[in-house]
C-alpha cells in the first residue's frame, strides 16, 4: 500500500537523546509546590516517586497523565505559573534535530503527510513552542500528545489517534519512526503500521517494556528516512 503519512516520536527521535538526572528534574518541579508544610527536599522525593509511578502506569497499562496528575500523585498542590524552573530544566534538551526540516519538506513535497505522536505529560503549547522556535511547526500535518488523550504508546488507541490527526484511515499506509523498541516499534506494528527504528537512545531500565518489536527498517540518521519510504512507495 502506498505510504500516505510518516508519523514521528518526539524525544530521542526528533530531538537528540540526552541522559537526564531525574532527581534534578524533581527538584525543578518542586519549585512549583505551594504546600507550605513541605520542605523542598521532601517535595522533591515525593515528586520523584510520583514520576516513576506515572511512567510505570504508562509502560504497563498505557495510561496517560499530565503535569497536574504528577503533583496529584505526589499529594502536593502546585501553581502552574511556577513551573518556570521545570521548563528551563528541560529546554536545553528540546532542540530539534537539524535533519528534521529538510526531511519533512521532502516528504511533504512527495505528497506524504507528516505527523507527531509523543508520550508526554507536557501541554501541547510547550511542544508547539519548541517546533515553532526551530522553524518546523508549519510542516506538521497532525500531532497528538498523550497528555490530551487517555492512552499512551504502545496502545493501538494512541496510534489510531495519530492516524486520525493526519487524516489517514488505513494504518498500513502509515509509517512510524521512533527510538524505542517497545513503545514505538512494537506499538506501531501492533497497530498495523510499519516501523522505523532510530537506535541511539539509552532507554532507562525502568522504562523498558515487556516486548521488543522487530523494526521494518533501521536508520542512523533521520535524513535516511526519505529513501526508506521511497523504497516502500
Amino acid at each position: 500500500m502506498t505510504v500516505r503519512a510518516v508519523i514521528f516520536d518526539w524525544g530521542g527521535t526528533l530531538t537528540r537523546w540526552h541522559d537526564i538526572d531525574f532527581h534534578a528534574e524533581s527538584l525543578a518541579l518542586a519549585q512549583a509546590v505551594v504546600d507550605a508544610d513541605h520542605e523542598v527536599h521532601v517535595s522533591q522525593a515525593r515528586l520523584h516517586a510520583a514520576n516513576q509511578a506515572i511512567w510505570g502506569r504508562s509502560r504497563d497499562h498505557q495510561q496517560s497523565a499530565t503535569v497536574a496528575d504528577l503533583f496529584a500523585e505526589a499529594g502536593l498542590d502546585h501553581d502552574p505559573g511556577l513551573l518556570t524552573a521545570y521548563y528551563e530544566f528541560w529546554e536545553p534538551h528540546t532542540q530539534t534535530d537539524p535533519d528534521v526540516g529538510p526531511l519533512w519538506e521532502e516528504l511533504r513535497a512527495a505528497g506524504i503527510k507528516v505527523g507527531v505522536l509523543s508520550n508526554t505529560i507536557w501541554p501541547r503549547a510547550w511542544h508547539e513552542g519548541f517546533f515553532r522556535r526551530d522553524g518546523v511547526l508549519d510542516l506538521i500535518d497532525g500531532d497528538v500528545y498523550t497528555s490530551e488523550i487517555p492512552w499512551t504508546k504502545p496502545s493501538p488507541h494512541a496510534f489510531r489517534a495519530a492516524l486520525d490527526a493526519v487524516g489517514v484511515d488505513h494504518p498500513a499506509a502509515c509509517v512510524y519512526v521512533g527510538d524505542r523498541l517497545f513503545d514505538d516499534v512494537y506499538g506501531a506494528q501492533g497497530a498495523g503500521l510499519r516501523a522505523i527504528h532510530v537506535p541511539h537512545s539509552r532507554i532507562p531500565a525502568e522504562q523498558v517494556g515487556h516486548t521488543e518489536g522487530d523494526p521494518d527498517a533501521v536508520v542512523e540518521r533521520l535524513s535516511e528516512i526519505a529513501d526508506v519510504v521511497r523504497g516502500w512507495v
